[in-house]
């Protein structure tokens, strides 16, 4: 058995110490540290963060050659176990790493764990010690029968590093959903977090989703399952595992508890950021399933080493965005009107981005790994979002199954589970679930929603469900173009300018600080609303690139014809009773 000892006694340094032990070793026994974490795909050099790597067998120093950026190669002599130890930096808040200091810890396997290759099948037990007296533990690991306290085993390399670990003080709950029992942990939550409503809340998520794959006396494909949640002052994120999933939120959208006064007999409006929240929940737990199970056949194995490519993230990602705020409003903790303003805050956030009519939703999972995660000021131009374009797909497809009869994409999602026995898949197999369930070929669409960069029929769709769209009067952003950050001390300054619009036109460019409009300071964007959009004549903007101040000659009339704003959802008053029922039946599932 191969032996991890992680020890958190060096919380000022922020480093974990490690110990590796590896009976009856190779002569030439190679190591190596993951370049990147599954389910975020980015290559991300973990090895940046080792240091001190010794070797010794039979208390006698093993000669190590480092081979490339992440492996090492010891040259052993003997049977006689072969222990390694290094240190690993840990002060990555994110999901995705290590982090470590005086108040918590946390940790994912692919980061602070060697990979001891041509051994990654045999069991692995991890130990940890050095912790506070005071910390606790919490992870799916399996505790190791007979051992101490802080000893877990896994059956290989790749379940001890699909199940990241909490240390520290930290607020834990327990629920059963569908008969299996949840853990939700909270560290770092303000003083009035409301444990019991999260709990509450997310019971209700966990037992319709298990519902949607499994029916309401379905069995769910894991036998306890733990939510991770940071929370901190700014961030959001998550990151799937098999049984469990590590969250950062920011702690002001947790539930809180009513304050000891008064009771009012209106009910608060749930904060978007609580929304966010639920579907950040209601993402991962999906994710169980999809991607974790389902997954794509490229990532059978996994490689390690590399980039591990796939066509497939508009599926695995996107429709997992499709149905995670979908999923909460079954669960009852969103009502129709605020789903519907979900659905368009997405399409609006997809028809600003000129990179739709470039990148295909195929093309934008291949190139996940230069792309998505290195956002930059062209992106917008060049680029689409698998997980948004992704979930209008899924929207897409869910709709004309529903309009033509024949089903819904719940019925794909459950057919590839059952087809695929909840493991690996490719397109052949979501093509062929589809076309099973509408009854149809839908070669079509995959050609032209998948692989093709046209606009999705999505009017048309929602108007067969009895939704309008409303296009909302355009921002004089939205009319320049052009994306802008706004502060007391940057003041008004470009980050983006989108491919064709009126800004880049006038010779506008990402870091330009917009300093004024005619005679007038300007200090926020929309100052120059009236200006620029009133004045029918060219207007002098004044503004500073890299040190220097330039003047644009702004045509005002140039801006007016130019209507593209955000979009709203609602249901349209005229629909039929036809379409008002698919509606109905869409939201209930």
């Amino acid at each position: 058995m191969i032996h991890h000892v992680i020890d958190a006694s060096a919380t000022a340094s922020h480093s974990f110490g490690v110990e590796l032990v590896v009976p009856r070793p190779a002569a030439e026994q190679r190591l190596s540290l993951p370049v990147w974490i599954p389910g975020s795909y980015l290559v991300r050099e973990f090895a940046r963060h080792l240091s001190g790597l010794v070797a010794e067998q039979d208390g006698r120093a093993v000669p190590l050659r480092q081979l490339d950026k992440a492996s090492w190669v010891a040259h052993c002599s003997g049977q006689g176990d072969l222990v390694l130890r290094y240190r690993v930096y840990a002060f990555d808040v994110s999901v995705r790493a290590a982090f470590l200091d005086a108040d918590r810890g946390f940790f994912n396997g692919t980061g602070v764990c060697l990979r001891v290759e041509g051994r990654e099948h045999e069991p692995h037990a991890l130990r940890l010690s050095g912790l506070p007296a005071d910390w606790d533990v919490a992870t799916t690991l399996a505790a190791e029968p007979g051992a101490a306290a802080h000893a877990f085993i896994a059956p290989d390399y790749d379940e001890l590093v699909d199940h990241p670990v909490e240390l520290g003080r930290f607020w834990r709950g327990r629920f059963d959903a569908a008969g299996v029992p949840h853990e939700f942990v909270v560290a770092h939550a303000l003083p009035d977090f409301d444990g019991a409503a999260l709990l509450a809340d997310t019971k209700r998520i966990c037992e319709t989703e298990i519902a949607f794959w499994h029916g309401r006396d379905g069995k769910a494909p894991f036998d306890n399952y733990l939510f991770l949640l940071n929370a901190v002052d700014e961030g959001r994120g998550g990151l799937e595992h098999r049984a469990s999933t590590a969250l950062v939120v920011p702690r002001r959208d947790l539930p809180r508890r009513a304050p000891a006064v008064a009771a009012t007999t209106a009910k608060a409006e749930v904060s978007d950021g609580h929304v966010d929240l639920l579907g950040l929940i209601a993402h991962e737990y999906f994710h169980a399933w999809n991607v974790k199970r389902l997954k794509p056949r490229d990532f059978a194995p996994l490689d390690y080493t590399r980039e591990n490519y796939t066509e497939l993230l508009w599926f695995f990602e996107g429709f997992t965005s499709y149905y995670d705020d979908l999923l909460v409003l079954r669960s009852g903790l969103v009502d129709a009107p605020r789903y519907l303003k979900l659905v368009a805050k997405t399409m609006s956030a997809v028809a600003a981005m000129p990179g739709r009519a470039v990148q295909s939703v195929a093309a934008s999972s291949f190139d996940a790994w230069v792309k998505y995660y290195r956002a930059d000021e062209n992106t917008p131009n060049a680029t689409v979002s698998y997980y948004a374009k992704g979930s209008l797909v899924a929207l897409a497809f869910d709709l004309t199954l529903r309009s033509e009869g024949h089903g819904s994409l719940d019925d794909v999602m459950r057919r590839i589970w059952t087809a695929s026995g909840g493991g690996p898949i490719e397109e052949a197999d979501i093509t062929a679930a589809l076309e099973s369930v509408g009854r149809r070929s839908y070669a079509a669409e995959i050609a032209t929603w998948v692989h093709g960069t046209d606009e999705l029929p999505l009017e048309a769709l929602l108007a067969c469900f009895g939704i309008a769209i409303e296009r909302q009067p355009a921002t004089l952003a939205q009319r320049l173009g052009v994306r802008v950050s706004e502060s007391a001390l940057t003041g008004v300054k470009v980050t983006h300018v989108l491919r064709g619009g009126a800004g880049e036109r006038f010779g506008l460019s990402a870091g330009d600080e917009l300093l004024g409009v005619g005679d007038w300071r300007l200090r926020r964007l929309d100052d120059a609303q009236r200006l620029l959009l009133d004045a029918g004549v060219t207007v002098p903007l004044l503004m500073a690139r890299d040190q220097r101040i330039v003047t644009l000659a702004i045509d005002a009339s140039a801006l007016a014809g130019n209507e593209t704003g955000s979009l709203q959802l609602r249901r349209a008053e005229s629909a039929s009773a036809e379409a008002r029922a698919l509606g109905e039946a869409w939201f209930a599932g």
